[in-house]
């Protein structure tokens, strides 16, 4: 009770300036002959010209040190006085405070006078970019803001093109201007009584905090599926790594038996099989002068680590999805785009993975057998940039199988597409990489190599390649893998030799690139195209071997021997291989066993569901069950001889990144 009475007086007075707002003149006479014949006090609420002078004030002060460039007591009025409901939930107001740091951060630069003090400059930029690392990332996506989040990294704004209308005459006074309309509209309305704020604050602030927690539940289950997925390909590569083991030891000891090699040579092998763990007990356990004891002891070693048997997913009725993936509203397609890839994405690796993908396939999942004008694979020209990108990650997810790409290249159009949308697409960075990913991936199969050539996707390439610190990690790694597999074709290297400065100008940059995942795909590249003479002399005179040495001091061991390789290469006298022209689709395709399905396809999620909303397998299994829509297990073709080659060499099979980022890891 004694608390209820000590916050009495505030709780009538907010009413009383409640009902003074709303205009119940009435009403407030009879509440305050009520109070006082009760003996209820009342505490004074600020009049309104009283408010209103002290709003001048506010903006009086904000403008000063607007005009002063007093960037600290500018953002503490700015964060004191600015609702915080206004500063983070309303578009205006975020964009004006984006401009708002980037004057105070080049107002030393715009002195009339003097020469500005560098300090104070790195002091302000320092501070500029902790926004635009923190609060001002919120915009990063907006193609107004873009440039802008350069502005820390040029040495001299002022003489920057990007950065010429920040120095006219007009714009500080334009932003000031649009500062002060924004305080007059922002604190006249934020004088609206307490009790109004109190009430919208609160329901906002409980909206607020369901919709987190809903994201935070969402958010932890995808990271419980990426890490069984995790989980499950350590343990299946464990469990194929104990196998290969057990193969090897038989075939060791049968040559021991054979007296051949010496037990000692044999426990050397194993030993350098197992981590360092494991290599003592073995050591120790392991009896190599009996025959079988080596392969029985590995084998036994498989027992902890034997796999469960993985449930095969529910059918899916097919129709129906293709008819809401091609009728239905956007929100609900990129949906289904992300559940049918999660499908896939985070099935177990085997029979599982590839009962998903066959189901997709003989279902025609994305109308590749469709001669229908509005299909599936249309959605790659939807209006909607997020249907966009989702389709292009699930056409990605796809191309990363190999029975995936076979899939896709029966549709004769859809490589036609993936090129217009890569060339054109300019609003999203990861609709741009997945296309990319896909084409990177269709570059295994010969006939797609000798379209993409043929469609000058190189000329491409090379232009995109030449400024690469612009480019993502994914972008870049993917672009060039690209290329060597385009280059490792005649048809390839004859189309490098019409631009081979060029070529050879953009490879050698990237030699000396930070990326390190992208050199053996510049030394496959380099290496290939050098097999032509007339690219050979250009690059002698271009200095081309005095390059490559100073990478040699560089490298490591294994780069090094690659580029020894490439030095032989540029210094050959071999003629052009006439027989070389023969090399197009009679030869097998080189994608067997190329399954890796990367964790990009993944990152990032745009879209979230609302509270209610249904996404990934609970959306498919809740809305689209069908009856036995899975297939059966599709036959896998054996790898073909040849494709292995010592890693001493550069890179002379097409490959993906994630295939040799497996294989042969940095």
């Amino acid at each position: 009770m004694g608390d209820i009475l000590a916050s009495e007086a505030e709780l009538l007075g907010l009413v009383k300036e409640y009902l003074d707002f709303a205009e119940f003149e009435d009403t407030v006479k009879i509440f305050l002959k009520e109070c006082r014949s009760k003996g209820k006090p009342l505490c004074k609420t600020p009049s309104g010209s009283l408010r209103d002078s002290k709003t001048l004030i506010i903006q009086k002060d904000l403008i000063t040190a607007f005009d002063n460039g007093d960037q600290k007591g500018f953002f503490d009025l700015w964060e004191e006085h600015i609702p915080p409901s206004v500063r983070e939930g309303e578009t205006l107001a975020q964009k004006l405070e984006f401009y708002l740091h980037i004057h105070f951060a080049i107002f030393p630069l715009k002195r009339i006078s003097g020469k500005p003090d560098k300090a104070e400059f790195d002091d302000r930029i320092s501070y500029f970019k902790a926004y635009l690392e923190t609060r001002g990332a919120a915009l990063s996506q907006t193609t107004e803001f873009l440039p802008f989040y350069a502005l820390p990294f040029v040495p001299n704004p002022t003489v920057h093109p990007s950065f010429k209308e920040l120095f006219q005459d007009s714009w500080t006074p334009e932003l000031k201007m649009r500062l002060e309309t924004f305080l007059s509209s922002t604190l006249k309305a934020s004088n609206t009584p307490r009790l109004f704020t109190l009430y919208k604050e609160n329901g906002q602030s409980s909206k607020e905090m369901l919709q987190q927690l809903h994201q935070q539940l969402v958010e932890a289950e995808r990271r419980t599926m990426t890490y069984l997925k995790r989980y499950n390909k350590i343990q299946a590569d464990y469990h194929n790594l104990i196998g290969v083991t057990a193969e090897l030891v038989d075939s060791l000891e049968a040559t021991v038996s054979g007296k051949m090699i010496t037990p000692e040579y044999l426990q050397s092998v194993c030993v350098r099989l197992f981590s360092n763990q494991m290599r003592q007990s073995l050591a120790q356990s392991i009896d190599f002068t009996r025959p079988g004891t080596a392969s029985t002891m590995l084998r036994a070693s498989l027992a902890p680590v034997k796999l469960k048997e993985i449930p095969l997913l529910p059918s899916l009725d097919y129709e129906k999805l293709k008819k809401d993936l091609t009728f239905g509203n956007d929100r609900l397609k990129a949906f289904l785009l992300q559940a049918l890839r999660w499908r896939l994405t985070t099935s177990h690796p085997g029979e599982q993975r590839e009962t998903v993908l066959q189901a997709y396939i003989s279902n025609d999942l994305l109308d590749c057998q469709s001669s229908c004008q509005r299909n599936v694979l249309q959605l790659l020209h939807s209006k909607s940039d997020v249907v966009r990108q989702y389709m292009a990650r699930l056409i990605n997810a796809f191309a990363s199988l190999c029975e995936g790409r076979l899939y896709l290249s029966q549709n004769t159009k859809l490589l036609r597409m993936l090129e217009e949308r890569l060339k054109e697409e300019d609003k999203d960075l990861l609709t741009r990489e997945n296309v990319l990913g896909a084409l990177q991936k269709f570059s295994l199969r010969r006939a797609l190599q000798s379209a993409m050539i043929r469609d000058g996707l190189i000329f491409w390439l090379i232009e995109v390649l030449r400024d690469p610190d612009c480019l993502s990690d994914y972008t870049l790694e993917y672009s060039v893998a690209l290329l060597m597999n385009l280059c490792l074709r005649s048809a390839g290297k004859n189309m490098c030799a019409k631009v081979a400065g060029l070529v050879l100008k953009v490879l050698s940059d990237l030699l000396g690139h930070e990326n390190q995942e992208i050199q053996p795909y510049v030394n496959g590249a380099l290496y290939s195209i050098l097999s032509i003479p007339s690219i050979r002399e250009e690059a002698r005179a271009m200095g081309m071997e005095e390059i490559l040495r100073c990478f040699i001091k560089e490298g490591n061991a294994e780069m090094i021997r690659q580029i020894d390789f490439i030095i032989k290469q540029l210094n050959s006298e071999d003629p052009l291989d006439t027989t070389l022209e023969s090399d197009d689709e009679e030869e097998e395709d080189d994608e067997e066993d190329q399954d890796t399905m990367e964790s990009d396809l993944d990152k990032d999620e745009v879209i979230q569901p609302q509270l209610g909303e249904l996404s990934g397998e609970k959306l498919l299994t809740s809305e689209y069950l069908g009856i036995m829509t899975n297939s059966g297990k599709a036959r896998r073709r054996a790898l073909p001889s040849g494709v292995q080659q010592s890693v001493d060499e550069p890179l002379q099979r097409p490959v993906t990144p994630g295939y040799h980022k497996n294989v042969h890891p940095m």
